[in-house]
């Protein structure tokens, strides 16, 4: 009978034994919010460890498939991963000073929508001193794990505004004048 929970257990879809996106999500932003309530640690450790609890849940190589649009396929691999290294410290940059301004806040969760058991969408609301500003996470399961893939924020989907930029700058520069420029401008924000 042991036998036969055990196999049972193991024959579950991957979907099921994941934990809800929202479950995971919720997790993430709970620990962030316990690193951010934490006034006796030092401002650079607290970003260190924001980073690390985003980066295990952000899909770093799918926003940046979909931020590059028809431009990936064109890309060499090389371009390719350097491209993900530097989307995903832009993108750490900008949740961290989203992050940073956080100020008692409270988030609420809203809808949690699953389509093809491999995509989902779990819609909160930020409540800001009466106002509501709906952040809406896009997740696709990947390894067991729900990894966000796309923040939309009032509305605005950060994928669709980082591909407008980019793709203005590799029209203009071609793919390694935009990894020259997004370099760059990372060298500068950690100086």
């Amino acid at each position: 009978m042991k036998n036969l929970m055990l196999i049972m257990l193991l024959c579950l879809p991957l979907s099921v034994t994941a934990g809800s996106p929202t479950q995971m999500l919720r997790a993430t932003i709970d620990d962030v919010l316990v690193v951010l309530h934490d006034a006796q640690m030092e401002k650079s450790i607290k970003r260190e460890k924001v980073r690390g609890l985003i980066n295990n849940r952000f899909d770093y190589e799918t926003m940046s498939r979909s931020t590059l649009a028809q431009n990936w396929k064109q890309a060499t691999p090389e371009q390719q991963q350097r491209f993900i290294a530097l989307h995903a410290r832009t993108v750490q940059d900008t949740y961290l000073v989203m992050v940073e301004e956080y100020n008692d806040q409270a988030v609420q969760y809203r809808d949690e929508q699953i389509k093809k058991e491999r995509y989902a969408q779990v819609d909160t609301l930020i409540l800001d001193a009466g106002k509501e500003i709906p952040v809406n996470y896009k997740l696709r399961l990947k390894d067991g794990e729900w990894l966000v893939y796309d923040v939309v924020i009032e509305g605005v989907s950060m994928i669709s505004n980082y591909r407008s930029s980019y793709q203005q700058m590799v029209k203009t520069d071609g793919l390694d004048g935009l990894l020259a420029k997004l370099g760059s401008k990372l060298e500068g924000a950690t100086e």
